[in-house]
Parts: structure tokens; sequence; C-alpha cells
């Protein structure tokens, strides 16, 4: 594991490979647990933390009590996909984490991609979290665009959950890649929601997001690249592998 020389902002961290990225990652978590048993941990879907929740599964099959507390909430959904579809993010965590780790609806809340009414399914979610936030550990991804969750570059953001008009990139991840309509809409925690969280950790991997992990690496904020507010949070980690990392200097 390398660092980047320390400076104001996030502390970025280079693995060696993808896997050596995802045991820091899930032996983070670990650390974290154990300090604080009912910690909550607000999580994304997708590929980029697959390994870390891998590593988290076989950690629970050692030792399932370090689970036997922990509180989990969705960062994002997609809006308006079936309930059923395998596309949602609630149904990739479902199969990578949640029952993986045998976390029960008490202590799991995400957001319905079927709700009637997007907006109000947002604002549950917002009193759910004002009641039993803040989130002790918030676990990112790194969009190509710069996006965090479904916070999307624009010339203003909304502050806390909310329903987000999806850019044409965001359309092309790869759980929507099997379905011929994508969905146009998102439902996500704001980057408010996600600066209270008590620590944050951003996963960033392979060549694609080199151009996003170089341009975060310059602190410069602006609703443009989402992902440049981590430069404003007191406790921020950015962990990356050696292919995203490619271009960025690090000390031996």
């Amino acid at each position: 594991m390398r660092e980047v020389a320390p400076g104001v902002g996030p502390g970025f961290r280079v693995a060696r490979t993808y896997d050596a990225m995802s045991q820091e990652a899930a032996a983070f978590i670990c650390t974290e647990l154990k300090q604080r048993p009912d910690l909550l941990l607000c999580v994304a879907a997708g590929g980029t933390p697959t390994r870390a929740y891998q590593l988290l599964a076989t950690r629970y099959t050692r030792e399932p009590g370090l689970f036997a507390q922990l509180r989990l909430i969705q960062v994002d959904e997609w809006c308006g996909l079936a309930p059923g579809s395998p596309a949602t993010c609630h149904a990739d965590l479902r199969t990578k984490l949640l029952g993986p780790l045998h976390i029960p609806p008490g202590r799991y809340t995400g957001f319905s991609t079927a709700a009637p009414e997007p907006e109000a399914e947002c604002r549950r979610v917002a009193r759910w979290l004002a009641v039993h936030g803040p989130i002790d550990i918030c676990l990112l991804g790194l969009g190509r665009n710069g996006h965090v969750a479904m916070n999307e570059p624009a010339a203003a953001m909304t502050p806390h959950v909310h329903v987000a008009e999806l850019t044409q990139s965001s359309r092309q991840h790869a759980l929507l890649k099997p379905l011929a309509k994508k969905p146009r809409y998102g439902l996500t925690l704001g980057m408010a929601d996600i600066m209270r969280s008590r620590r944050i950790l951003l996963l960033v991997n392979g060549k694609q997001k080199r151009p996003a992990l170089s341009r975060l690496m310059k602190p410069g904020i602006t609703t443009r690249f989402p992902a440049s507010f981590l430069w404003l949070h007191p406790d921020a980690t950015v962990l990356c592998d050696r292919e995203a990392a490619a271009d960025v200097p690090v000390r031996p």
C-alpha cells in the first residue's frame, strides 16, 4: 500500500491490485465495526465494491457476531424499474451483502425503485436518516464524470435526498446493460447527507477511472465535479488500485 504525500483534503491510498484495495476496504469497515458494533454503513451497488463485499461475507462465516448489530442504508437506486428486476441496486446489494451478512429488514433501509411517488419515497428515506443517522461510514464509488452516488455534474446540486436526472454516462451503468429502456431518473442521498457522514471511503479502480481520479487529486471544488466536495470533509479517504492511479504521483 502506498500513500500520496499528505496535505489538506482527502487522504489518497494506492493499493497494488484491485484485490488488495478491496482487502483494505473490508479491513477498514471491520475495524470500525469493532469500535462501534451498531455502525451505520451507507452502501453502494455495482462492480467496484464487489470484492470488498465478498471479503466481508467471508469474515461473517468466521465471526458472525461482528455483524450482529450492523445497520445499512442504501446510497442510491434507479427510479421506475420493476420491483423484482435484477437490474436494481437493491437486488445487487441483496445478493452481495444483505443475504451473506444476514441483515434483517429492521437493520436495512433502502429506496423502492417502483415507489408510486418518488418524491415521497425520498422524504421517507430522509426522515429515517434524520432519526437514525448520522452515517458512520459512507462507502462510495467514483463516476467517470465525477458523480458521487447519483449526484450528477450540474450548475447546482440538491443537497439532500432527492430525485436526480441521470446523465447519459450514468445510464450506461453495467447494471442497466440488459435493459432495452434505461431509467432516466434515480433516487439518491444528496451531497449534504453524504458530507455529514463521520467517515467517507471512496473506492476507485480500473483504467477507465484514471481521468476522474486525476481530476479529484487537484484541490478545487465545483458542482460540475461532485466528487470534489470530498475536499471539504474532515475524514475522507480515497482508496484506489494501481491501474486507476497510474498517473498519480506517490511516494515509495
